[in-house]
């Protein structure tokens, strides 16, 4: 079961790719450009080239499910949030239903469904994952929409929480983020469900 990437060349996503590599686990990096490729082919991980504001439909081919993980970043403006975070993961789940791919994780962040509560800087980023997240929903792919705290750089524990009670704290690393990552991938069974994730004290399969 090949997986394909989408925001490979992103913080999460190169640390994912770099675990899958390492797991044996087949995926396909979709990266913007050649220019981004040298690290990826440094490490044995094959790519295609597909923009989420452009063409990416040819990225599907041969791919069994997919893994969103792409961002218009924090230096962007709501231009680049609606065509990125909203447009793009709303194509990019269109195609996968449309091929009858088995399955679409979406990683969004927690709390995106009350927008209005985020910071006044964060709430089109939210509004953008909230309706993204909506439309995966009711689409005709199984899906599997991870919610993760605020990131941060911390080393990974491969220990986890999902909720704010249990964690006592809102954050999580990139690092735990992209293990998650690469255990929903594992784990096939596992359809339609949301999950936050919180760095805390249990085993990444407790909360899966």
């Amino acid at each position: 079961m090949t997986t394909l990437v989408m925001g490979a060349n992103g913080q999460i996503g190169k640390q994912f790719c770099e675990l899958a590599k390492q797991a044996g686990t087949p995926i396909k990096a979709m990266i913007r450009s050649e220019e981004q490729a040298a690290w990826f082919h440094d490490r044995g991980i094959k790519t295609v080239i597909g923009d989420l504001e452009g063409e990416c439909e040819h990225a599907f081919d041969g791919c069994d499910q997919v893994v969103f993980t792409a961002g218009s970043g924090p230096h962007t403006g709501p231009d680049k949030t609606l065509m990125i975070d909203l447009f793009g993961a709303i194509r990019a789940a269109d195609m996968a239903s449309q091929r009858g791919l088995s399955r679409f994780i979406m990683v969004s962040a927690i709390r995106a469904e009350k927008p209005l509560e985020a910071p006044e800087k964060m709430r089109p980023y939210m509004a953008a994952k909230f309706a993204a997240d909506a439309h995966l929903r009711h689409s005709d792919v199984s899906y599997v929409i991870l919610k993760p705290g605020r990131l941060t750089d911390d080393e990974p524990t491969h220990k986890f929480a999902n909720s704010l009670e249990e964690a006592g704290d809102n954050q999580i690393s990139r690092a735990n983020v992209a293990y998650a990552l690469l255990r929903v991938v594992q784990t096939p069974g596992l359809i339609n469900q949301e999950i936050t994730l919180l760095d805390g004290k249990r085993p990444v399969d407790a909360l899966l």
